[in-house]
């Protein structure tokens, strides 16, 4: 079998999707269909044996669209690719110039469309009009003017007509069919009224004339298709906005590599890379290829591809990865996957697949179009029929058609989504929650399973000491920080910089260390106060002689929480252990708490180990945890759940969870998070809270609900009309709805469409927890032992509005800091919290001017 990929052109909506799937489904030899709405793309397993490229072009030619094979794509971790790094390219150019056409269709029509309006309608609604326009004497020029404004609309918009009675001469209707049966039926009835008015003139018969003039509806032709260009606006711009993560994939990895060749180190283009090939990595440089380390050690930081938050050691006959960091240390690598086999390749892969078979959830509107229009004309047809065979005149009975194919008019149809998206996108934003499409929030309200990626989703992303147990006797825990800060004041690791930072909110002063030494991958070592002290893990103890016993017990306990234990000696001696571990924030246990009371299963996805993973699962209570995975993994668990028939929001933030996101039902991107990641999800939180998660389903539950209820009104209207247009009163009655009268009907349902989507202006998450001050964001627990009984520390908390990102927090951190009397400061972003320890009383009314100096607002200071 082969599976290849075509460029489809003439798709507008999800009935030509099926309608294109169905055909080539249809074609011997073919096994699967995959056509995408939103990359006009399709993807066929056929039996090349059997059927050819060309033959499936021509089957999507048969029905009305345009076909042409994609040459295979050489996804690359560099510019190597070119061939589908030009294609990628040129699909983001047509997406582009697709929503500036649509754009500029869009502004041309309402402009034309006012003084439309303004001629038609006008006079009845009292406004001050030309004398020339007025009058039944001057009927025939107001008609006239109503016409030549309304043809450059109908040119402007002339897709539907071209695309709709395309699908509809093939017996395949859809939602242009509509468009253009309803206003092409409002243009020729306004046209047949004009020819009427004129004969009128002509034959002194001014009661003709004055009946023809109120049955002049070039208006609602204009209007109609104006109203629906609207939405289909909202889709070009949903497909212009999806093309940026690929881009920055692709310029992900570096340009250049330092490889040895012949014994000297030569630059050369990434793409040369060869398996087999030396290359030399220093501090600060990303990987070019994957390989396996040969010499030297570094701290690699593979939270791009992984999602590790931590640096991870690399040794000799260590694996390395394309794409990550050497944060520290120097060393070489045998390059093992180059080309189209890297990791960063097989991760640009995936987006670019899963961007394609992702089928966007079928319109609604389209669906009943593919039935209402064939019968709508059937009932219209019908009603002509039958009015002339019951002996009535021509116009009679054209009147009533006409009357019908008015009155289901598709304007509320077109209106009852796009109106209800458009107020609902704006409500979310009020919640700092951006929506890209309209795909994403229609769908928000069928997912049952949220997957959220642990680093930076449901922890702070950065490493911070939660347990200090001092265990030499006579040792204070100011005395042990003081130590343990020495030690590790030397050493870059990110797990050291967590110990010296709590030292340093503690006003602790490290001891002086000499003769320091680093052993990589296993601690480091000091001469302080005459006593030879170590820092290090359980293998660094034991290769230095000491006895692991309690070490490796208390470790052990640690360990089981998810936590890190770094041991320290001094004089041979246990002194203590400090944990280190990425804690949680206290907003995503909330929101994990509700998610499960909303119904949904909340599953936990992670590159950390099993222990780790595990641990964190049950301090947030969540259902299940997937540890131990790669990129590739996280997609294929994405796929796992779907394939149980489960509705999935991925909830991420890195580079490695762009896959998962693309394939995800619904891709929910953490706002801090990378640009690559907010580009392949559907929706960005921007205030980092994973509340906003549920506030974006409840919202779009609501707005679902209010969709519905557009429709049926819409529905209501033209099932009520229908039967009164078509002349079922006239018998009994002599009542007869006019198609001035339809219009009206069909404007009303508009009205009370747009009016109901209104009502989601004032929609309120009534489940969210108040906006309120609350503790900073700690590990689960802080576990202080010591052997010496230490007096209260003085604290103050203040909370601090206008702090948007890292560097607020750090603005307002140091200027507290430097309030005379504060020995430390530490700033919560996320509850807006300043928490500052005091070696002197301080005023609050200093505390508070420091942070208005700096540039944000206090509110509020209380003692702790």
């Amino acid at each position: 079998m082969t599976t290849e990929k075509f460029h489809v052109t003439g798709m507008t909506c999800a009935a030509c999707q099926a309608n294109v799937s169905r055909r080539v489904q249809k074609v011997p030899g073919v096994q699967e269909v995959d056509v995408s709405l939103l990359a006009n793309q399709m993807t066929v397993t056929y039996d090349s044996s059997a059927v050819s490229p060309g033959q499936l072009c021509a089957a999507v030619s048969e029905i009305g669209y345009g076909a042409e094979p994609l040459s295979a794509p050489a996804a690359g971790p560099a510019p190597g690719g070119r061939d589908f790094e030009s294609q990628w390219k040129k699909r983001q150019k047509d997406a582009g110039d697709e929503q500036a056409a649509m754009k500029k269709r869009l502004i041309l029509s309402l402009i034309l469309l006012a003084p439309l309006m303004y001629v038609a309608m006008g006079a009845m609604m009292g406004l001050p009009v030309p004398a020339f326009l007025t009058g039944m004497e001057n009927a025939l020029i107001s008609a006239l003017t109503q016409l030549l404004i309304t043809i450059p609309i109908l040119i402007l918009n002339r897709k539907f007509y071209t695309a709709g009675l395309r699908a509809l001469f093939k017996r395949m209707p859809n939602m242009d069919s509509l468009v253009a049966v309803g206003s092409g039926a409002s243009l020729l009835y306004g046209i047949f009224a004009l020819y009427r008015m004129a004969w009128g003139f002509g034959h002194g018969d001014m009661a003709l004339v004055h009946q023809y003039a109120h049955d002049l509806y070039f208006e609602s032709s204009a209007m109609i298709v104006t109203l629906v260009t609207v939405g289909k606006y909202l889709e070009s711009r949903s497909k212009a906005k999806t093309s940026g993560a690929l881009d920055k994939l692709i310029d992900l990895a570096p340009k250049t590599a330092t490889v040895l060749r012949n014994g000297e180190e030569t630059t050369i283009p990434a793409q040369q890379v060869q398996a087999g090939d030396i290359v030399v990595i220093r501090p600060g440089e990303s990987l070019p290829v994957d390989g396996v380390v040969t010499e030297g050690r570094g701290y690699v930081d593979q939270s791009a591809i992984t999602g590790e938050s931590l640096p991870i050691e690399r040794g000799p006959g260590d694996p390395v990865l394309s794409a990550t960091i050497n944060k520290n240390g120097s060393f070489r690598f045998q390059a093992s996957k180059v080309g189209d086999d890297t990791t960063l390749a097989q991760i640009i892969r995936l987006v670019d697949e899963a961007g394609s078979t992702k089928a966007p959830i079928a319109r609604l509107a389209d669906k009943i179009s593919g039935v209402f229009v064939p019968v709508v004309m059937g009932i219209a047809l019908l009603t002509a029929v039958l009015w002339l065979a019951t002996g009535h005149s021509f116009e009679f009975s054209l009147s009533c058609a006409i009357a019908v194919l008015v009155i289901s008019c598709p304007c509320a149809l077109g209106l009852a989504t796009p109106v209800a998206i458009m107020v609902g996108t704006g409500k979310a934003a009020e919640y700092g929650i951006l929506v890209k499409s309209a795909e994403s929030l229609e769908n928000l309200h069928r997912v049952d399973t949220v997957v959220l990626d642990k680093t930076g989703t449901l922890t702070s992303g950065k490493p911070v000491v939660t347990d200090v147990q001092v265990l030499a006797p006579g040792l204070s825990q100011t005395g042990f920080l003081a130590l343990a800060a020495a030690l590790e004041a030397g050493s870059e690791h990110p797990l050291a910089q967590a110990v010296t930072d709590y030292a340093k909110a503690q006003s602790i002063t490290p001891l002086r260390a000499q003769d320091f030494t680093a052993t990589a991958g296993r601690g480091v070592q000091a001469q302080i106060n005459g006593q030879l002290c170590l820092a290090g893990n359980l293998a660094f103890l034991a290769e230095s002689g000491l006895d692991t016993h309690v070490a490796q017990s208390q470790g052990e306990a640690l360990a089981k929480q998810g936590k890190t234990p770094l041991f320290f000696v001094q004089g041979g001696q246990l002194a203590g252990i400090i944990a280190v571990a990425d804690s949680l924030r206290e907003s995503s246990l909330h929101a994990v708490r509700r998610m499960r009371k909303m119904g949904l299963k909340v599953v936990m996805l992670t590159g950390d180990n099993k222990q780790t993973a595990e641990a964190i699962r049950q301090q947030a209570g969540i259902e299940e945890a997937v540890s131990d995975v790669l990129p590739a993994e996280k997609e294929a668990v994405i796929r796992r759940l779907q394939g149980e028939n489960r509705r999935v929001a991925m909830v991420g933030d890195g580079i490695n969870d762009a896959p998962a996101l693309t394939r995800a039902d619904i891709g929910i991107a953490i706002g801090a998070g990378t640009d690559i990641a907010i580009d392949s999800a559907d929706v960005v939180l921007m205030k980092n809270s994973l509340e906003d998660v549920c506030t974006a389903i409840e919202l779009s539950r609501s707005v679902i609900r209010n969709i519905r209820m557009n429709l049926f009104w819409a529905f209501f209207y033209n099932v009520l009309g229908i039967p009164v247009a078509a002349g079922a009163l006239w018998p009994l009655l002599a009542i007869k709805l006019s198609p001035m009268l339809g219009s009206a009907a069909m404007s009303l349902s508009s009205v009370c469409v747009v009016a109901n989507a209104l009502r989601l202006r004032f929609f309120q998450d009534k489940g969210r927890r108040p906006d309120q001050p609350s503790a900073p964001s700690q590990p689960e627990t802080l576990t202080i032992n010591e052997t010496k009984e230490g007096g209260p520390t003085m604290k103050k908390a203040l909370t601090v509005e206008g702090m948007m990102c890292a560097h607020c927090q750090a603005h307002v951190k140091k200027a507290l800091e430097g309030v005379p009397g504060v020995a430390a400061a530490t700033v919560d972003l996320d509850a807006k919290l300043a928490t500052v320890e005091l070696a002197q009383d301080v005023a609050d009314e200093a505390l508070a001017a420091a942070v208005k100096e700096a540039g944000y607002e206090p509110v509020g200071c209380k003692a702790l």
